[in-house]
């Protein structure tokens, strides 16, 4: 008995050790890009991992916008996107979702199964035809093409949403419809009230989409003009061979700022969004 509590025990701390080892390497990145924007110096430095001097100037310069960083544009810009993204995607997944699980109808199950394959492949292959489509129709270099890109496919991440939903009680909405009860109104005032986790999981997911999105943002926004650029396309123009030298540090301090929203969001919403994923595991 002694020998198997020493044997459990021996494999939880090399079990903590093992998570402890690598959550340091993931921190290092951090810690370095955080200290860098507070470095005194503009451009790369490399020779120490923390500055020698310390200052905030480049986080007051972000707020100072100049011909090349128009960060607080940026931020609105991005943040705008990512808001209307967010309520629309939001709508979508959870409608899929609702319909996949509660409503029965003919080729459910071919659906659901196609949804699926079809999730399989990266987004990243209808690059082009994406790009050529909002072209012919006028939509690039515009918010409303890229909330569109963002939004239109939302829908087919509903299996998790869907599998909070198979947990909801069929009693319940069987009753809503005895009573005379629409879809629309078992939807909007009986599931979704039960269902603040899975709203909440998905809020944050498509929130983070256009946030952090570059590929299609720079794809799409490909006019050059930088009063319309998202934080991701602004700050990777900091990145250029001719501006590294005195916009780099202040690279890294928009970098922080970018994280911290998100960061607020999680910390406030961590329980609904670990009940959601985790609700959403049980039968999705």
């Amino acid at each position: 008995m002694k020998k198997m509590k020493g044997n459990r025990t021996s494999s939880i701390v090399l079990h903590n050790l093992l998570i402890a080892v690598l959550a340091f390497i993931w921190l290092i990145p951090i810690v370095w890009l955080v200290c860098t924007s507070f470095s005194s110096y503009s451009g790369m430095n490399t020779s120490t991992f923390f500055p020698k001097e310390w200052s905030v100037i480049h986080y007051v310069k972000l707020f100072q916008p100049d011909t090349v960083a128009q960060f607080p544009q940026w931020f609105m810009n991005t943040f705008i996107i990512a808001c209307v993204t967010c309520v629309i995607s939001t709508a979508f997944v959870l409608m899929v979702a609702y319909a996949m699980s509660v409503m029965r109808f003919k080729a459910r199950k071919p659906l659901m199964n196609f949804f699926v394959i079809l999730n399989l492949f990266p987004g990243m292959l209808a690059m082009i035809a994406v790009y050529f489509t909002l072209k012919s129709f006028n939509l690039t270099n515009s918010y409303a093409g890229l909330i569109m890109v963002y939004s239109g496919s939302a829908g087919l991440g509903y299996l998790i949403a869907k599998g909070f939903f198979d947990t909801v009680p069929r009693a319940l909405c069987e009753a809503a419809r005895i009573d005379g009860c629409s879809e629309a109104r078992i939807f909007w005032q009986i599931v979704i009230p039960m269902s603040r986790p899975i709203i909440v999981y998905t809020v944050i997911s498509s929130f983070l989409v256009p946030w952090m999105d570059f590929v299609y943002a720079k794809m799409i926004l490909n006019a050059g003009i930088s009063e319309k650029y998202t934080v991701a396309i602004g700050l990777y123009k900091m990145l250029d061979k001719s501006l590294i030298n005195s916009y780099f540090t202040m690279f890294c301090a928009g970098g922080v700022l970018v994280s911290i929203p998100i960061s607020i969001l999680f910390m406030i919403m961590q329980k609904f969004y670990v009940e959601g994923i985790t609700g959403g595991a049980v039968k999705g």
